[in-house]
């Protein structure tokens, strides 16, 4: 099995400290290419590139994403499922919850309270675009790991969707790591 560690959109990296000593076998997929329209198919399309090239064919993995890649992780799901790769888990970290019915990222901070800021790179047409959404997802257990107050709402959206939900201590790599552990035995 291998975690494969989703950085939010718009080139951002994975920011959560000392990640890679926690896990085991972890991969940062590197997606720089989401900064034009259409945002998030362009995510996904890179992710699921990035994964193939390092992870291989047909090894099982967890999906974490953070932040915006939130929402996008039914779609990079079924694109793992799509190239016969065993999707063990799914993890969100601090991430809008994925949502029914093609929402922007908009619907999603209204409908999920989360008030946060627009970065600075961030173009126009971001945050109104239709994102992808899979009918049939989740299809293989959900956690969320809170380490930011400002998505308390999402987590307890998730820990009524019957997740498994930790909220990040002192240490929120091995809580991620511990996380994804229970979510797999």
């Amino acid at each position: 099995m291998i975690t494969v560690l989703l950085p939010p959109t718009l080139g951002a990296r994975f920011s959560l400290p000392g990640v890679a000593d926690a896990l085991p076998a972890p991969v940062f997929p590197e997606i720089v290419d989401d900064d034009t329209a259409p945002h998030a198919a362009r995510y996904v399309a890179r992710a699921s590139l990035e994964i193939s090239r390092l992870v291989g064919d047909r090894t099982p993995v967890v999906l974490v994403a953070e932040g915006d890649s939130g929402p996008l992780l039914g779609a990079v799901g079924a694109a793992q499922r799509s190239a016969h790769r065993p999707v063990l888990g799914y993890v969100l970290v601090d991430a809008p919850l994925p949502q029914p019915g093609s929402p922007t990222r908009v619907d999603l901070a209204r409908n999920q309270m989360i008030e946060v800021p627009a970065r600075a790179n961030e173009p126009a047409a971001y945050r109104t675009e239709r994102l992808p959404t899979v009918p049939d997802w989740p299809d293989a257990p959900c956690g969320y790991l809170l380490t930011d107050s400002a998505y308390a709402h999402p987590a307890h959206l998730a820990g009524m969707r019957g997740w498994t939900v930790r909220e990040a201590g002192g240490r929120p790599s091995r809580d991620l790591a511990e996380l994804v552990a229970d979510l797999v035995s």
